[in-house]
This record gives structure tokens, sequence and C-alpha cells, in this order.
């Protein structure tokens, strides 16, 4: 279960996913997986410090602690990015872009505590994807007239000619998988790349693979979470337009 649950080290190569344990559901065998342990445990976390965050907040004070002053900040800066993408309609995506941004991150960044990380699983990031599509969906119906949808779809040619809109079909279903595929690959190769770190120097890879932490954890882990969220405010953004109802 350990070895399951944690990078591996040792002489063992091992980033895939492991069952910890079984239940019957229904007369269905049912496995809890690593994927459901590490994101448990990140939503822990998250659960924990938005508490923590909320009990700190409602003692506010003028002359802000630490505490304080890392909470402000980053809803502050959260709350910046979605101001620059979205303009007009950002109140309505602070939460839910600013709690994917943090889930992201911290799952991105959970392989520097040992942890794999839970974005490394298909079975993650293509929900995320797909919420983002489905957002995409609503908005769009919401807030365009049936006649530039149709348009949309012929797009390059005039909207009597249609030969155009099975490709714009598709290249529409291809979002939620380009997003997820995005993510997962980018987490997974560096989970691999780690693994193998460790499996094939064992005991000698004790302080220089540190830095590749920092890169494939940190920094990648960073830059994965940003594009992720950005192109769901693009795409959002898009098809609200300037924000008025058809």
């Amino acid at each position: 279960m350990e070895h399951g649950i944690l990078l591996s080290g040792g002489g063992d190569v091992d980033f895939m996913i492991h069952g910890v344990f079984q239940y019957s559901f229904f007369g269905h065998t049912v496995w809890i997986t690593t994927t459901h342990v590490c994101v448990f445990i990140v939503m822990l976390i998250l659960i924990v410090f938005a508490f923590a965050a909320k009990r700190c907040m409602a003692k506010a004070s003028e002359t802000p602690g630490s505490f304080q002053n890392v909470v402000e900040l980053i809803v502050e800066k959260l709350d910046g990015m979605v101001d620059v993408s979205m303009e007009a309609s950002a109140p309505k995506y602070y939460n839910y872009i600013g709690t994917v941004f943090i889930f992201i991150l911290v799952s991105n960044i959970s392989g520097l505590f040992g942890l794999r990380p839970p974005t490394a699983d298909y079975g993650v990031t293509l929900p995320l994807a797909l919420i983002t599509f489905l957002l995409i969906r609503i908005n769009k119906w919401k807030y365009q007239k049936p006649l530039t949808i149709w348009e949309d779809y012929c797009s390059p040619l005039p909207k009597w000619l249609p030969i155009w809109v099975p490709i714009n079909v598709i290249s529409n279903l291809a979002v939620p998988v380009s997003l997820s595929l995005r993510l997962f690959a980018n987490v997974l190769s560096g989970t691999a790349m780690m693994a193998l770190v460790y499996g094939l120097l064992g005991w000698f890879a004790t302080l220089w693979p540190a830095a590749l932490h920092v890169y494939f954890d940190l920094f990648s882990g960073a830059i994965q979470t940003y594009v992720f969220c950005m192109l769901t405010m693009t795409y959002v953004a898009n098809e609200i337009g300037d924000g008025t109802r058809r």
C-alpha cells in the first residue's frame, strides 16, 4: 500500500495506479485506488486551509498577520487573473476558477511530498475538462442567438453552405480532450521521470533530485495549472462576448 500511494524509492520503479482496498457494491467489486487516496489527502488539506482562512478573515484586523496576508494575497491574485481574462463576467467565475486553480496546483505539487499527483490520472483531469466544456456550451446557448451559432458552425463558409459543420463539431468536441490530455500528460511525464530517477539510483538519489522536483513538480505544475485555467476562462469568455443575453 505504501508504494502504491507514494512515489517509489529504493530499487523499485513504480509510477502506476494501484488498488489500495476493495469492497462489494451491489454485487460488483469496487476498488479504492491510490488516486482516490491522494485526492482525499489533497481535499483534506484544502478543506482545513479553507476553514482556517474563513476563521482568520472573520477576525480580520487592519494590521493583518502573516496568515491573513497570505489569504488576502491568494484571493487578490486569483481574482486579478480572472478579471484580466473575463472582464465584466469575471465576478461570476471568481469562486470556480479560484477553486479549480488551487485544486490543480496542490495536486500537481503533491509529488514534492511523496504523493502520486492525482492529476497524473486521466480520471481526474477529464472530469475537470468536461466541466469546462459544459460551461462553454451553456454560455454559448445563453448569450448567442441560434442563427449566430449556426453561422459559427458553418464558418468559414456562408451559412447556406454547411460543409464545415462536421469539422467544427469535431473541433468543439476536441476541447475537453485536449485540455485533459495536456494536463494529464505533462504531470504523468514528470511523475514517471522522478520514479525512474529514484528507481534507477536508489539510495544515491538523496539530495540532487531536489532540482528535478523543483522543475517537474513546482515549475511545470504551476505552468500547467495556469494554462488549464487560462484556457477555461478564454473559451468561456469568447462565448459570453459582451455579456448581452440573446
